[in-house]
């Protein structure tokens, strides 16, 4: 089954939005503005699919953390541990609330 877009997630009383967290300056926050997503969405469709069980890997994270681990030379368990620590890399990855579990196991950064 092909990922479906969220609704977008609505304010949490008790959760500040990331946005509102961190520095809109910064370099990761001005990429993710420039960057057409939905071009990741449309070309890579094909290549997650998930024909049973849960829904596919979101495609922005997954092109997301691919960009990360390039640009800062890590491997996939150093950029899925640094995604858990860096508000900077969950925003650049598409993600409203800041998250303290892994989005993903790091091995499906190589399947």
């Amino acid at each position: 089954m092909k990922h479906r877009p969220g609704s977008p997630e609505q304010d949490d009383l008790l959760r500040p939005r990331l946005i509102d967290l961190i520095d809109r300056r910064h370099e990761l926050v001005k990429l993710a503005a420039l960057i057409d997503w939905d071009v990741f969405e449309r070309k890579w469709a094909g290549f997650f699919p998930s024909h049973k069980g849960r829904p596919a890997t979101e495609l922005r994270l997954v092109a997301g953390l691919l960009y990360l681990q390039h640009d800062y030379r890590l491997s996939d368990e150093a950029v899925v541990a640094r995604w858990v620590e860096n508000p900077y890399y969950q925003h650049f990855t598409g993600k409203t609330f800041f998250q303290h579990r892994p989005p993903i196991d790091p091995s499906s950064l190589t399947r």
